[in-house]
């Protein structure tokens, strides 16, 4: 099942993302309330086209809150010691756990804007796991009884400044740095989803990858994070990106893609 966030003439619903069959078309089946409170939600009868004037996907979900998983696939432990942007060529032991504040959350089409503060910002494609109800104190085993659904995801960091600032806060948390999208998938092989990367139309086969190598499973994310912090319906667990990454420049497009959820595109644009 996929459930999406749009507005329609700029009234923000959610939906369910249905395929009709007559034209293979997909159309966006508005429900009557939020997927993530304790009540069921239903259809309301109002149907839309994706591509109909006055629609807009929007972010699947504000999240109260972020966390992300950095050095997560060895690839891209190996590739940032490569880069010279580590001196360990090994992923830690450890997780290494950021956060991304609400306000970096944007959805499907919406710009990545470069701030001015910096002069390297990079791609991370990768799968978000989206939280369903509280969580804390979640045992590995049971972790996935509080998952929602999955979605896309391009942890977009600013290099230059995540080689100088002690905290990620700038590196990880500015405004835009977060696109979702472009809905929530409930269904997914979450244990091999395959993730993939293009950029102006061209694959990039190095930023490819797949969450079987993960090292820090989804469970073991959700059961780390949740022993020191509570997460609430909605909240977004970033699980890392699988291998290279690479620079994002103004008017770039740029598509995360994960196998069973669909397409995440956004373009770049310089800060005004």
């Amino acid at each position: 099942m996929r459930i999406a966030r749009y507005s329609y003439n700029d009234v923000p619903h959610y939906a369910f993302v249905q395929t009709d069959g007559a034209d293979e078309k997909d159309y966006l089946v508005e429900l009557d309330g939020y997927p993530f409170g304790s009540k069921p939600v239903g259809p309301t009868g109002e149907r839309h086209a994706i591509d109909e004037d006055g629609v807009r996907l929007l972010a699947p979900v504000i999240p109260s809150k972020v966390y992300g998983l950095a050095k997560n696939y060895e690839a891209h432990a190996e590739f940032m010691h490569a880069k010279g942007r580590s001196a360990v060529e090994h992923a830690p032991s450890e997780m290494v756990i950021f956060m991304k504040p609400s306000t970096s959350v944007i959805g499907p089409d919406d710009p990545i804007v470069i701030p001015e503060c910096s002069d390297d910002m990079n791609f991370e494609p990768e799968v978000a796991v989206v939280i369903s109800r509280i969580a804390r104190n979640v045992p590995v085993e049971k972790a996935m009884d509080y998952v929602l659904g999955f979605t896309c995801v391009n942890d977009v960091t600013l290099r230059d400044l995540q080689g100088t600032d002690p905290m990620w806060t700038r590196a990880k948390g500015f405004d835009t740095s977060c696109p979702l999208g472009p809905w929530i998938e409930t269904d997914l092989n979450w244990q091999d989803a395959k993730i993939s990367f293009t950029l102006n139309g061209e694959d990039v086969p190095e930023a490819s990858g797949t969450t079987a190598n993960l090292i820090h499973s989804i469970p073991e994310q959700i059961a780390a994070i949740s022993s020191f912090a509570t997460l609430l319906p909605g909240d977004v667990i970033l699980t890392g990106t699988p291998n290279a990454s690479g620079s994002l420049n103004p008017r770039d497009e740029a598509v995360v893609t994960v196998e069973g959820i669909g397409p995440l595109r956004n373009v770049v644009v310089k800060a005004q």
